[in-house]
């Protein structure tokens, strides 16, 4: 999954280091007290769980409390990663209109998103710290203490979110312009504020108010996706219902603490690791030297590369990142155009988006209940059929190039690249064998390829920089923190939308078109592809997955191979410029201008559908092994 681009351009910074060094030092300061504890409690989930697997599986003597503590420290871990994620600018967002904009316009737009997620955070300050007092009332079964500890995370996520916010308007020179911004998100609190008397009446034409206009307008005003999100579900329950603002945030509380979820940022550790202790490049040297000497040869070793390392890493952009600084430069040589280099890894991105641990897959099998160890098996079959459209698209555009200076590897290079490679290569199947056969669950997994990850790489590769161990520890957080509060805020509107009999209509139109599961499959697509690009696949997964699988399950469609078809339409659109972020990931990975590479993407995207096509036609693919 794509990190968004920063929210505060640099034309909001042009003040004197003087009046500026007092705030920014500031922000460094409480920025580094947030960090170091979110790196921390990365690392006590891992002990954590790891040691519940050895007392399991070992001792045989399980850790009744593992599971608990684990809970009460991963929302901590998640609202402390939404505070880092904040202060870098990395929650998710859409740049594209705010991107084509003069600077004057963008730098107005930054100071906007900021104070509407200020606005947000404001807002439900109260209900949180409401929600954590109750929670004390409930006691832990296991570790008998108050669950306030564990909700408290919370109002203190929160508190921390809208000091960062203050501190960067701060930062912001023109105080014109921020108060211009400030008063232009008052307003328009205000008025829809005022206009609750006239909303009530209009029942369900709210959600078409709420949950499209007010979602869309935030979203592609560049308010980041999570904060649109909170800001509609809030809006909607607070001026159109009755309910209690606390159950907002206990929904939130929902969303962000299904324990499935603690996969997340272990395989998002998972993934930096490997790309740190050279395994990712060992594993692309075997594959280069079998294939290096065909023609588009090393495209099709970009596309099994992704596919081996998205086998590892649930995290696309840490797929990207240890695949294609591996391959760009030797590709270059080679004469690859810059454009059609980053094209391919952007589709290989979404091709990949169904190979287990892939954070989109636990994802739903958190929000739907669908067997995790089954979208494991469903997801492999399916990302291989779309590695094949996009080999023989490979193949046609590279039918003629020329080898002649490319030495071809002997045997013994190969077996010795094979050799190297072997432990990295050994991996994948490790993480899915403890899976199947009952070592570890598929949140425990990713702790048992950690260690596996460590031990191999202080012990045979021997290229541990212990200098990145906290750098990656923080963004492993940060990332995590970005993902799950989108997860939280979703969730809430997910509820609103099932609260308010949106999802019973809705099953009675989809399961009411005409042509049955085939017409259900396509509007599917359509919707989903158009879903991965505007608010990309996890917000999508989390908002409509609760409403579309029952429906799916009604109409005759399996759900892992429903599952499948919608992670790779959203993959599609998550990658499809011009609005998926994930593209521009993509670009700033392979440091390659988007413009280059919007015009070869097209056709790796059309090789995309036709395997999303094949693999919705017929159904074994997906579910063939389950």
């Amino acid at each position: 999954m794509a990190n968004a681009e920063a929210t505060q351009a640099a034309a909001g910074e042009v003040m004197s280091p003087r009046r500026r060094s007092p705030v920014a030092a500031l922000e460094a300061f409480v920025g580094r007290l947030v960090e170091i504890p979110a790196a921390l409690l990365v690392v006590a989930e891992i002990v954590t769980l790891f040691a519940g697997i050895v007392a399991r599986y070992i001792v045989q003597k399980p850790l009744i409390w593992s599971d608990e503590l684990a809970s009460i420290l991963f929302l901590w871990l998640a609202m402390l990663g939404s505070v880092v994620a904040f202060r870098r600018s990395e929650h998710m967002r859409m740049t594209v209109v705010v991107g084509a904009v003069k600077p004057a316009t963008r730098a107005f737009l930054d100071a906007v998103a900021t104070c509407a997620a200020f606005a947000f955070l404001l807002l439900i300050v109260v209900p949180s710290y409401q929600y954590a007092y109750e929670e004390s009332f409930i006691t832990t079964p296991a570790l008998q203490i108050s669950n306030s500890w564990r909700a408290a995370a919370l109002p203190v996520g929160i508190c921390l979110m809208m000091l960062f916010a203050v501190l960067r308007l701060m930062r912001f020179g023109d105080s014109a312009l921020v108060i211009k911004a400030a008063l232009s998100v008052a307003l328009l609190v205000a008025l829809f504020w005022l206009a609750a008397p006239w909303l009530r009446p209009l029942g369900n034409l709210n959600l078409v108010i709420f949950f499209v206009g007010v979602v869309g307008f935030c979203v592609f005003a560049g308010v980041p996706i999570a904060f649109a999100f909170g800001l509609a579900v809030f809006g909607y329950l607070a001026l159109t219902t009755r309910t209690p603002l606390m159950v907002l945030v206990g929904r939130m509380d929902e969303g962000m603490s299904h324990l499935i979820l603690l996969a997340v940022p272990l395989f998002i550790f998972l993934g930096l690791l490997i790309e740190m202790t050279g395994m990712a490049r060992a594993m692309v040297a075997f594959l280069a030297s079998l294939l290096g000497h065909v023609r588009g040869g090393l495209h099709y070793v970009l596309v099994g590369a992704m596919y081996l390392v998205s086998g590892i890493s649930g995290s696309k952009a840490a797929d990207m990142a240890a695949v294609a600084p591996v391959l760009f430069p030797e590709m270059k040589q080679r004469g690859a155009r810059p454009g059609d280099l980053v094209a391919l890894l952007a589709a290989t991105g979404a091709q990949t988006e169904t190979i287990p641990p892939s954070l989109v897959l636990i994802t739903i099998g958190s929000v739907t209940g669908v067997s995790i160890s089954a979208l494991f098996t469903g997801g492999l079959l399916p990302g291989l059929v779309c590695a094949v459209t996009l080999s023989a698209l490979v193949w046609w555009r590279y039918r003629g190039e020329d080898l002649s200076h490319v030495k071809r590897a002997t045997a013994s290079e190969i077996l010795r690249s094979f050799v190297i490679a072997l432990p990295a290569l050994a991996l994948p199947f490790v993480i899915r064998a403890a899976v199947v056969e009952g070592v570890a669950t598929a949140t425990e997994v990713s702790t048992i390829g950690i260690v596996y990850g460590f031990v191999v790489g202080l012990s045979i590769y021997r290229q541990f920089d212990w200098r990145r161990l906290m750098p990656m520890l923080v963004e492993t957080a940060c990332l995590s923190g970005a993902i799950l509060l989108i997860i939280g805020t979703a969730t809430g509107m997910a509820w609103g939308l099932t609260q308010s009999g949106f999802s019973r209509a809705l099953a009675a139109a989809m399961t009411g078109l005409p042509g049955g599961s085939a017409s259900f499959i396509a509007v599917s697509i359509i919707a989903f592809t158009i879903l991965g690009s505007v608010l990309e696949g996890i917000p999508a997964v989390v908002l409509f997955g609760p409403l579309l699988f029952p429906i799916a399950g009604a109409v005759g469609v399996h759900e892992v191979h429903y599952a499948m078809i919608i992670i790779l339409a959203m993959g599609i659109g998550l990658f499809a410029p011009p609005f998926g972020v994930g593209y521009y990931a993509a670009c700033a990975i392979g440091r390659v201008d988007p413009a280059e590479g919007i015009r070869p993407i097209w056709g790796y995207l059309l090789a995309l559908m036709a395997g999303l096509i094949i693999v919705a036609i017929f159904p074994w693919i997906s579910i063939g092994f389950l």
